[in-house]
């Protein structure tokens, strides 16, 4: 049995008293395991890691929950009621007039409008936040950023993994709620799960028939995964990332930070009721975080279909940025 950095998260006690009662509601397959098929949903408006406002505040009360998804529902109508304005180039394409995006209108993102009642997914540390770096990493992402500062894009090795259209920024693995194309797609037998998600359309094929596992020199985009049940909750460990891949929390944490070659992640799926598939992970990486980290995530069960995701459109972008680059190069050096 693969037995690589058991770690077993952090649960806080409403949702595993959830999973305790309503656990014998979930349906089963043919074979007697809990049927986690299905398309599921993880957008969510609770930020991954908590915010410095919310202090020691763990969960929302049922008023600032509703308020919030109110909230989030009354700026998407705002945004997409106001007059069109034509897109200006700016310091940075993330960020528009009056907090609205500024890569794409509102309309093209799909945050959802659903709160979990918690101020962060993350549940591990209590305060709900992003462990701090070791002194390595911190050192390291100094590196990088003063590097990328005037390199930003020499080639397309300088960007990151999603820029390249490897991998999905939410995809994970650990799956992380950002932007839109939030669904993940979840086939099973009896020996092997496959993990599709909607961005990027990456298929994790996890064998649960306790194989061993890959050698520690050959790496992988998204790892090497191995899964067994633990009672009804299936448990699904990765190791042997790519160093150059680096998972990076993105909308919570610092740019040009990421994992390294050496995390290790758990994650665990519990499908609590008929509509409900619990979603936790660990992350394990003492080269870049002083302690492991864990998050949970709720996911809803969705009757539609995943959509075909193209990333760039044949990635026609990652022409423009290095196009870009060398005409900025061409103009600073005045020709």
């Amino acid at each position: 049995m693969f037995k690589r950095n058991r770690v077993i998260g952090a649960a806080f006690a409403i949702i595993a008293l959830a999973v305790t009662v309503t656990a014998q509601e979930a349906p089963r397959t043919s074979w007697g395991a809990p049927d986690l098929h299905g398309v599921w949903d993880f957008r969510t408006i609770t930020p991954l890691q908590r915010p410095a406002s919310a202090g020691d505040q763990a969960e929302l009360t049922a008023e600032e929950a509703a308020a919030a998804e109110q909230a989030t529902i009354n700026r998407n109508a705002e945004l997409a009621a106001r007059e069109a304005r034509r897109t200006e180039s700016t310091s940075s394409v993330d960020v528009g007039e009056d907090g609205a995006p500024g890569f794409y209108n509102n309309f093209w993102l799909d945050s959802g409008t659903r709160s979990t009642g918690r101020t962060s997914l993350i549940v591990d540390p209590p305060d709900g936040r992003i462990p701090a770096y070791t002194p390595e990493a911190e050192q390291q992402i100094a590196e990088q950023r003063a590097y990328l500062a005037e390199h930003p894009a020499d080639s397309y090795t300088d960007r990151n993994t999603s820029d390249r259209c490897i991998v999905g920024f939410n995809a994970g693995p650990p799956i992380t709620p950002l932007g839109y194309n939030q669904n993940m797609q979840m086939f099973q037998t009896e020996d092997h799960v496959v993990l599709l998600t909607e961005m990027v359309h990456t298929a994790r094929v996890v064998p649960l028939d306790g194989r061993d596992a890959l050698t520690d020199d050959i790496r992988l985009w998204s790892g090497d995964s191995r899964g067994y049940w633990e009672g009804d909750t299936l448990v699904v460990e990765t190791a042997n990332f790519r160093d150059d891949r680096k998972w990076i929390p993105l909308g919570t944490a610092p740019p040009n930070t990421g994992s390294s070659g050496n995390m290790t992640l758990v994650e665990r799926f519990t499908r609590v009721d008929g509509e409900t598939l619990l979603y936790e992970f660990t992350v394990t990486d003492p080269d870049v975080w002083t302690t492991p980290w864990t998050a949970q995530l709720p996911m809803a069960l969705n009757d539609l279909t995943l959509f075909e995701y193209a990333c760039h459109e044949g990635n026609y972008s990652m022409d423009g940025i290095l196009a870009g680059a060398r005409a900025d190069e061409r103009a600073a050096a005045g020709r």
